[in-house]
């Protein structure tokens, strides 16, 4: 147990005086390299964590967990291996879609996009997490020759809901001039916010039966979407899904199409969690340092403690106590710091960027529109357990040393 007498001696080495003041200088360099780097720590991780969570999140509620496609790049028999796939223990949904790639002009405007044929039911967009309509109103699908379109791909065509686009198709049509693409014009019934750049930048959606009719599918599809209850152990629906589907089908999953992107966001959060742990290791030397000069010029005073009765143990509990209140003090304002700066996150930036007048986001490199910032409990346990860890092991070398301080030697020539 620790005594009253060595938390007030304690205490009262931590107060600067003005012979001490350059070891209390290195005491507070010392609660500051902890307390920001516990800080920092919590901010960074909790934004990968957030940007993981989102993107995945993203990706998933766009695109399927498991995609089935068709050997010959097109599936005839899918309403059978859709009721196949449903069948499946643990599979909530199997829908089939058509997925190609266009050519989008208007007045002279061109860029190129991939569209995506739904059925009906899966063409409400709205019931997409994220993903907001900006203009238009998705009822106006139920016309014919309509389509939904990103808002990032409207804006750089110059249309919006209501405007008619021509979209020419990969296949071409033979005529007495020559083989001519085919250009169909499509009004725009709606423009969506998936918040994912390239989706934003890219996307037209139109009914099923309309893609069939323009990309001359026939009674044909491209890929069946199959969502499952657990996505993150998509692999255990791989065996089941694959026999379902047949032969001439074959089967991916969410973490194989987007396998560079998930392992690049794993080996970067792992890596910037080693690095900014430094700040937390340097900050831990820095209590080891100025405990070992608070040793040294408190050693008169030790030993005086000493020949008062004071024992080892109670010496070291002294110095320990003192060097670890640095430690948590400074994880304690660090967690707080850290996690009030996640929960404002947005708020911060744009002051920020009014401030310095940047852009400090930018959606075209970072996929998403927002910062966004998920706090894991864990993971701040974690955090605060290694910074008083690191804190409480930088003050036993001092301490013991002070502990080991023969009164003798120290009185001698005194």
């Amino acid at each position: 147990m620790i005594s009253r007498f060595e938390w007030s001696v304690a205490m009262r080495y931590l107060r600067a005086r003005r012979s001490d003041g350059f070891i209390s200088l290195i005491a507070i360099f010392s609660f500051l390299g902890i307390m920001l780097g516990v800080a920092t720590l919590i901010i960074v991780m909790s934004v990968m964590n957030g940007f993981r969570a989102e993107l995945v999140s993203k990706l998933l509620g766009f695109n399927g967990h498991v995609i089935v496609s068709g050997v010959a790049n097109e599936i005839v028999d899918y309403g059978a291996i859709s009721a196949a796939i449903r069948k499946v223990d643990g599979v909530v949904s199997a829908s089939p879609y058509i997925h190609a790639q266009v050519m989008a002009i208007k007045d002279g405007r061109a860029s190129g996009a991939f569209v995506r044929g739904l059925p009906d039911e899966d063409l409400d967009f709205s019931k997409l997490d994220g993903m907001t309509i900006r203009s238009g109103n998705l009822q106006r699908l139920d016309f014919e020759r309509t389509i939904v379109m990103g808002y990032r791909l409207a804006r750089s065509l110059g249309v919006d809901a209501g405007d008619e686009v021509t979209l020419i198709a990969p296949s071409f049509t033979a005529t007495p001039f020559g083989s001519l693409p085919r250009g169909i014009a499509f009004e725009v019934a709606a423009t969506l916010d998936v918040g994912i750049y390239d989706f934003d930048n890219l996307f037209i959606g139109m009914p099923l039966a309309e893609a069939q009719t323009f990309f001359r599918y026939g009674n044909a599809v491209t890929n069946i979407e199959v969502m499952v209850e657990r996505p993150e152990d998509v692999e255990r629906y791989l065996a089941p899904i694959d026999q379902a589907a047949g032969a001439m089908s074959y089967v991916t999953t969410w973490r194989q199409t987007n396998q560079s992107l998930v392992s690049a966001l794993d080996v970067e959060r792992n890596v910037m969690f080693l690095i900014l742990t430094l700040i937390i290791v340097v900050a831990a030397f820095n209590i080891i340092s100025s405990l070992i000069m608070l040793v040294k010029d408190k050693a008169r005073d030790v030993a005086i403690l000493r020949t008062m009765g004071a024992s080892q143990g109670s010496i070291m509990r002294i110095f320990i106590i003192s060097g670890a209140s640095v430690g948590v003090v400074g994880t304690a304002l660090g967690v707080i710091i850290g996690v009030l700066f996640c929960l404002n996150i947005e708020a911060i930036k744009s002051v920020l960027e009014a401030f310095t007048g940047t852009d400090l986001w930018n959606a075209e490199v970072r996929f998403l529109s927002e910062i966004p910032a998920l706090v894991d409990p864990v993971e701040v346990v974690i955090i605060v357990s290694m910074a008083l860890i690191l804190s409480f092991l930088a003050t036993l070398p001092p301490s013991l040393r002070a502990a080991r301080l023969d009164p003798v030697d120290v009185l001698r020539y005194e």
